[in-house]
């Protein structure tokens, strides 16, 4: 089972975000431990944590550190603690690892011998440091972006006097080209909600690893409604090292489980109708697509970095369309869109290319009274072994709906097996035009491609807008 499927299950099981440090400091550990034999006293200890937690919590942090300080007694004492940790709660190893050189092999040890489910990381060195962790399958790394640790402000706060983001912020965002939300979280020490508030803005869809937030005066509900999404989730929170030295724990964590169900409880009410997005850019010379795209952007549709295709070339951006269903207010507008260009041909029927525009033609099937169909990506084995799905009558015209023309396979693949069927296909309309003339090589085909945005246009809009900088927006055009 992978991190975030084990995450959601155990967070549903247990009913909780907590997470439990499992941290063998031998300075915060109770004295009824206390023995001539310092290693006995903390792995009794540490069974006593996850003995009287299991059921209260959906997550386990041992942190490494702590471990390697007691020398080899201490990893042996780390993979005896691995050992009984219930299967089905995920273990995020928090290590802050940071060294190039090492990370591959490092890498190896934690997910495929240790078997844990995720782990820490520095971001210092880039996404170079991050690479060799997202190769394995369904782990997930939780990148550092902010420490509560005052001396760090000087470098997390930079640039204090500047219209730009300051480094923490700049780390969130970034970060998000090196993995998706199930492989890449972030990871939070603050006790200030406005710091969890500005990072959740900047990546809607990661989840963030709290931590230091137990401050004196510490407002939970106010860090909960900044850092969690509107659903009630994305967020872990760290069970107070100081409770685990209570001989009471399993009511102490009760009582802290409790206190975020309700926090939770009150902001998923709060937020029980769809967010809504207003522009805050003005351009003179506006692009009749400039809200969407900018929308498309701040939810994530729209990533920069270097990002491997599936044809295998590297590409310094990446576009993920299916996050659009999510989101009624935009999903509204691109089957708006998409019908401006649709109003102007003639067809019979819709044809939808699976798998990601499927839920596009069957929005424009409904807005246009239109019959629809779709191509089998596969054609099964058993059953009636139909290549097309729907109804529909020979030499009828068929429009073919896809999300985005990179190359145009897809979208030929899917005209031609609709022709085999006798029906007729001159049309193909998307949402974006990759450019590179790909709508050459479709005329050649014997099609005539519609797009209601070129990439051009995009990376234009979203430069003027302050969205990229002049770097991403020079990687684009010299590329």
């Amino acid at each position: 089972m992978n991190f975030i499927d084990k995450l959601n299950g155990a967070i549903a099981e247990n009913q909780s975000l907590l997470f439990v440090g499992l941290d063998p400091n031998p300075e915060i550990m109770p004295s009824s431990y206390t023995s001539s034999d310092i290693m006995a006293g903390l792995w009794d200890w540490l069974k006593f944590i996850i003995s009287e937690t299991c059921d209260k919590v959906c997550a386990y942090k041992p942190t490494l550190g702590f471990y390697q300080a007691l020398g080899a007694p201490g990893l042996e004492l780390l993979h005896q603690t691995l050992t009984i940790i219930p299967p089905h709660i995920p273990i995020i190893l928090d290590a802050k690892h940071s060294d190039l050189n090492t990370s591959t092999i490092f890498a190896r040890t934690v997910f495929a011998s240790w078997g844990v489910d995720a782990i820490t990381l520095n971001p210092y060195a880039g996404q170079d440091q991050v690479a060799p962790f997202l190769l394995y399958p369904g782990k997930a790394v939780f990148v550092l972006c902010c420490t509560s640790n005052p001396a760090a402000l000087t470098f997390q706060q930079y640039p204090t006097n500047s219209t730009e983001l300051p480094l923490y912020l700049q780390v969130a965002k970034e970060s998000k080209n090196w993995g998706t939300p199930e492989q890449l979280g972030l990871e939070v020490g603050t006790t200030k909600p406005d710091v969890f508030a500005r990072i959740r803005t900047v990546a809607p869809e990661r989840i963030i690893l709290a931590r230091s937030i137990w401050a004196e005066g510490c407002d939970l509900s106010k860090i909960l409604a900044a850092g969690l999404t509107t659903s009630g989730d994305g967020m872990l929170i760290p069970v107070p090292q100081d409770i685990l030295a209570h001989s009471d724990l399993s009511k102490q964590v009760q009582s802290l489980q409790e206190e975020v169900v309700k926090a939770r409880t009150e902001i998923i009410r709060d937020a029980s109708s769809c967010s809504v997005w207003f522009p805050d850019v003005c351009f003179l010379n506006q692009h009749p697509h400039q809200d969407l795209i900018l929308q498309l952007y701040d939810i994530g549709c729209i990533m920069f970095g270097k990002f491997v295709q599936a044809s295998g070339a590297t590409f310094p951006y990446y576009i993920d369309l299916r996050k659009i269903i999510s989101n009624p207010q935009i999903f509204n507008q691109v089957i708006s869109a998409y019908e401006e260009i649709l109003k102007t041909l003639k067809f019979d029927r819709l044809a939808g290319i699976p798998y990601g525009s499927l839920p596009t033609a069957t929005g424009l099937s409904l807005r246009l009274h239109c019959p629809m169909i779709f191509p089998r990506k596969e054609v099964k084995a058993h059953g009636t072994r139909k290549v097309i799905e729907g109804n529909f009558h020979p030499g009828e015209t068929v429009v073919v709906v896809d999300d985005i023309l990179i190359s145009g396979k897809s979208a030929m693949e899917g005209a031609e097996k609709l022709k085999s069927a006798g029906l007729n296909v001159r049309d193909i309309v998307v949402l974006i035009d990759h450019e590179q003339g790909v709508k050459d090589r479709l005329q050649e085909n014997g099609y005539h491609g519609h797009a209601v945005l070129r990439l051009s246009e995009i990376i234009e809009t979203l430069y003027q807008a302050g969205r990229i900088n002049e770097e991403q927006f020079t990687a684009f055009t010299e590329g």
